[in-house]
């Protein structure tokens, strides 16, 4: 490009002849095509009078239209200006053109560009019936995106479509993969995959593609044979000699492929055929990525069903648990002098601890799971994990633990660290049904700068892998093994929720999952988790001395009448008062009649009218010195449809012992201040 660099991508991108004057009628700036039109060298038409490209006859009559417009610039396109316009090439031949006059600002004051084209008759002609033409074919591929049910359904279409309307021997649709490390070829015509078992057609340089598109820039190379850097990316196999169009399909500014064209001839891509690719990569990129947002919406819809469902389920069934278990340890209380009674009875109560656990998966696969990170003793937890493993995988199922010596505390919650290895080794187990060795390790992890999207934060982790001799995984299943719902097992036997679920763990514990494995060669899962900067605390001791009251009232709302008798037999047992009532609405009589209220003890769903944090408030406006001690099915206030402002209460989760209940209500009675 000559003169001054205003927009150097563009200027010499565009197809047209473009040519910059100054006030006085100077060419300032003009691109590539323009000194081909008017048949000039490289720099030829720099600093040339632009009367000088027209025949002398008319420069005079020229010199006052240029006056004319300069006085009352606008933008004027081509056809409009009702006269012939002629323009003079440097050997003296004339030619019929258009142009489109545009005025721009610069620092150097006022600009005028020019945007010529050759109309000869016969050209003009070609054109028009070129562009119907290619309008068809634009319309037709349009046509398929309204019909199409998946992807394929245009992509697949398309390279053949091209390849006839333009006469290209080389026509390939090609995405990017999810790591964003390779390509994969879509559909094409003219490629060659001769190659037993390729992926890739052959003499396709995947890393030179690969590196064009991520540059999210089209590239027009007029002559193969010619422009070899720019070349790189185009396949060997194409016709070297011709020219090629490699266009990016985006993805919300990101490219997520490309749309590649060759053809025998060099500078075969007019403007014309350029629009036409420029109209078709547009239109793949938007029907891709709106069926891309489709698939996703519909994934997150069915997570929010599943997390709506098993909420409420979790809700109901902690109800059920918290009258079975209570109802079982007073009869423990009962049976303390018959020992086969109390055997049956904790064997009872085991079930229900399981029942419990049971919910808290059924909220993590909701993900409405709360962590409650704290440092860890990973070589505690991992042992824990191996006794219990060792009971569930099977005799067919060899297990090795292996800890460093000096691995530091991970900084995670430990209830879902177990479930994800638990999950990770059942899956592993899965993919050997013939047995095989299942190996959890883990070690210190220093990461530095992260090198690629997704990787992990500088500082340090804990490294845990899970790997199996098992069959493995191939390409296009390891591409997908982190989506939700999808799985390799028969129905009946996944929920393709699994690796989805210790996947958002890890990320939300500010860690990251990675999945290397090779079809026939077993899989590694690498769990990296952030290390604790302090030490593990020592576990804690269970208080087994019973937390008596001394007398005080306790006003409890349930509306679930066999949990409220459940609780009222555990507070009486415990030496309290108990009143107790179905609805916030016979709380607030009993708060206004009856005797002092040492504690307010209120589910927070209550059925109709107000729930138990709008009675919590209530109760904490008219009478500020009872507190109050809240429980719930759910797992946090925002689950049971509570904001914010109910965390200012403490919650006990449903179901809870006599003894978790005792201990709250003896934190909330006797807490400072």
């Amino acid at each position: 490009m000559n003169g001054d660099s205003t927009f150097p991508g563009l200027f010499e991108a565009v197809p047209d002849a473009l040519v910059v004057v100054d006030r006085s009628g100077r060419i300032v700036q003009a691109n590539g095509q323009a000194e081909r039109l008017f048949g000039y060298p490289p720099g030829g038409l720099n600093q040339i009078s632009i009367e000088q490209l027209i025949p002398e006859s008319a420069r005079e009559r020229h010199r006052s239209h240029r006056a004319h417009y300069m006085d009352r610039p606008h933008v004027r396109p081509m056809g409009v200006s009702g006269q012939s316009l002629i323009g003079q090439r440097l050997d003296g031949r004339r030619f019929p053109v258009e142009i489109a006059l545009s005025p721009i600002e610069g620092d150097q004051g006022p600009r005028y560009l020019a945007s010529v084209r050759d109309i000869s008759e016969s050209q003009r002609a070609r054109q028009a019936l070129v562009r119907a033409r290619y309008d068809a074919l634009a319309a037709r591929i349009g046509q398929l995106a309204l019909e199409a049910q998946d992807e394929s359904g245009v992509v697949d279409h398309v390279p053949g479509l091209l390849a006839a309307a333009l006469d290209a021997p080389v026509v390939a649709i090609v995405f990017v993969s999810s790591d964003r490390q390779n390509v994969e070829t879509r559909a094409s015509v003219g490629l060659d995959f001769s190659i037993a078992g390729s992926q890739s057609p052959a003499g396709l340089d995947e890393a030179a593609l690969l590196a064009r598109i991520e540059t999210g820039d089209t590239l027009v190379v007029d002559d193969l044979a010619c422009d070899s850097s720019p070349a790189e990316g185009f396949p060997v196999s194409a016709p070297r000699s011709g020219s090629g169009v490699l266009l990016p399909l985006s993805d919300r500014g990101r490219p997520m492929g490309a749309l590649l064209v060759v053809s025998a001839k060099a500078r075969h891509f007019d403007h014309d055929a350029l629009h036409l690719l420029q109209s078709v990569a547009d239109l793949i990129a938007a029907f891709v990525q709106r069926r891309r947002t489709e698939e996703q919406l519909a994934h997150s819809q069915r997570l929010d069903a599943i997390g709506q469902l098993t909420g409420g389920i979790a809700h109901d069934f902690n109800n059920l648990l918290t009258v079975m278990s209570g109802s079982l340890q007073l009869l423990e209380m009962e049976c303390q002098d018959k020992p086969e009674a109390s055997e049956l009875i904790a064997s009872a109560l085991r079930s229900v601890s399981r029942g419990a656990e049971l919910t808290g998966k059924l909220l993590a696969f909701a993900r409405r799971q709360r962590l409650l990170p704290r440092p860890v003793d990973t070589p505690a937890l991992l042992r824990d994990v191996e006794s219990m493993l060792k009971r569930t995988l099977g005799d067919s199922i060899r297990l090795q633990v292996l800890c460093d010596d000096a691995l530091p505390p991970a900084y995670v919650d430990p209830t879902q660290l177990d479930a994800a290895l638990l999950n990770l080794a059942l899956n592993a187990r899965d993919a050997m049904p013939n047995g095989g060795e299942i190996t959890i390790e883990a070690r210190s992890h220093r990461a530095g700068d992260p090198t690629r999207a997704g990787d992990l934060m500088a500082g340090p982790y804990v490294r845990i892998g899970v790997a199996d001799t098992g069959r493995g995984m191939a390409p296009e299943t390891l591409a997908r093994a982190m989506e939700p719902f999808f799985t390799t097992k028969e129905a009946g036997r996944g929920s393709g929720l699994g690796l989805s679920m210790v996947y958002g763990f890890a990320k939300q514990s500010g860690g990251h999952l990675r999945i290397d494995s090779t079809l026939g060669y077993g899989t590694q899962v690498e769990l990296f988790l952030p290390a604790s900067q302090t030490r593990a605390p020592a576990p804690a001791q269970v208080d087994g001395k019973r937390q008596e009251g001394g007398g005080e009232t306790v006003l409890v709302v349930e509306d679930d009448a066999a949990v409220r008798n459940i609780t009222v037999a555990f507070l009486r047992s415990s030496g309290y008062q108990v009143i107790a009532v179905g609805s916030a609405e016979e709380a607030l009589l009993r708060l206004a009649d009856s005797g002092p209220i040492a504690l307010l003890f209120s589910d927070v769903m209550l059925g109709e009218g107000m729930n138990g944090k709008e009675l919590a408030t209530v109760v904490r406006r008219m009478s500020p010195a009872i507190p109050v001690l809240l429980t719930s099915g759910y797992e946090t206030f925002a689950d049971a449809g509570q904001d914010e402002a109910a965390e200012t209460f403490e919650l006990l989760r449903k179901p809870y012992r006599r003894e978790d209940l005792t201990a709250a209500v003896a934190r909330a009675l006797y807490r400072p201040g």
